[in-house]
């Protein structure tokens, strides 16, 4: 994309141009020429919106209650997007759940920005470029950005290194799936939720989960439980309120910084090894690559002695 055509297309996408929107963002997300040019005038405009991220088990009704939420935080902010992490189909890359049907209400509202990616196999729950596309939306001016991830249970911990707060979406009946939140999740979530309140188990499953808080490492943070019911809306002002508290005192605490920092760290090493890699591609070659690959294949070289002889050069 050339010079001119990115400025044009960042200023349509500034006035609220939902098509210029999207444009930017697959360009970003997708690394196509003018993304560097397009992040670096966006990037001062970052760190002003609130963003929470909604993670859990699957069958735990998270795009339902994001489409609630983002209708609720709707009727206080002018703008607020949603990001949803999607499964990859193994034949194109392309999200499964693309047309986002749950959300087909807000797709009406041209204050609501709603993009759908594919994770591409990416572990932890997110794509790659999830950070990114944040940013994007956030320097445009987005109020409230909404975060939905896969929902791959304990690998999801890297949507720590995207949102201020994380919220953690479980359900009664799911069984063992309590048991199967192990520290990993449950250490990273800020607010716990207990969505379909309404169906029998909810209490025993609030319980759970205050017991295994209480056997989790000690917080500065009281991870709060709050119930919620997606489909009726029950419990929804109740999640705001402790998505608000959390923000407010991660303001006050420090807590914010540090993990603005580590989100920063973590793009910074991400970029870094993607430009380490295509300049180690390029001195090796695809040819000396593939004759040592074709030699691992054949056993007759081990892999750790490819990649010596290949570093050697």
């Amino acid at each position: 994309m050339a010079a001119t055509a990115t400025v044009d297309l960042l200023a349509r996408a500034r006035g609220g141009d939902k098509r210029s929107i999207a444009r930017l963002v697959s360009v970003v997300e997708n690394d196509e020429p003018g993304a560097a040019e397009a992040m670096r005038a966006l990037y001062p405009q970052t760190g002003r919106a609130q963003i929470v991220g909604i993670t859990g088990p699957p069958g735990g009704g998270k795009s339902t209650l994001v489409n609630r939420l983002a209708g609720t935080y709707r009727e206080r902010a002018s703008r607020v997007a949603i990001v949803a992490v999607d499964p990859s189909s193994p034949f194109t890359g392309g999200a499964i759940l693309g047309d986002r049907i749950r959300m087909r209400e807000r797709f009406l509202d041209e204050g609501i920005f709603i993009r759908s990616m594919a994770s591409r196999g990416h572990a932890g729950g997110l794509a790659r470029a999830t950070a990114r596309v944040v940013n994007v939306l956030d320097a445009l001016g987005t109020d409230v950005i909404l975060v939905e991830t896969v929902g791959v249970g304990q690998e999801e911990v890297d949507v720590i290194r995207v949102v201020d707060t994380v919220c953690l979406v479980t359900v009664p009946g799911l069984g063992d799936d309590i048991q199967a939140i192990k520290a990993g999740v449950l250490e990273i979530a800020d607010v716990l939720v207990v969505n379909k309140a309404d169906r029998p188990g909810a209490d025993e499953t609030a319980r759970d989960l205050a017991q295994m808080l209480s056997l989790a490492k000690d917080r500065p943070w009281k991870t709060p439980i709050v119930r919620t019911s997606a489909q009726s809306g029950d419990g929804l002002p109740q999640l705001v309120d402790a998505i608000d508290k959390h923000r407010a005192w991660s303001r006050e605490s420090g807590e914010y910084l540090e993990r603005r920092r580590a989100a920063a760290r973590s793009e910074v090493e991400a970029l870094l090894q993607e430009a380490l890699l295509r300049e180690l591609a390029g001195r090796v070659g695809e040819s000396r690559l593939a004759a040592a690959v074709a030699r691992v294949a054949e056993r007759s070289l081990d892999p750790y002695a490819a990649v010596e002889e290949l570093l050697r050069g």
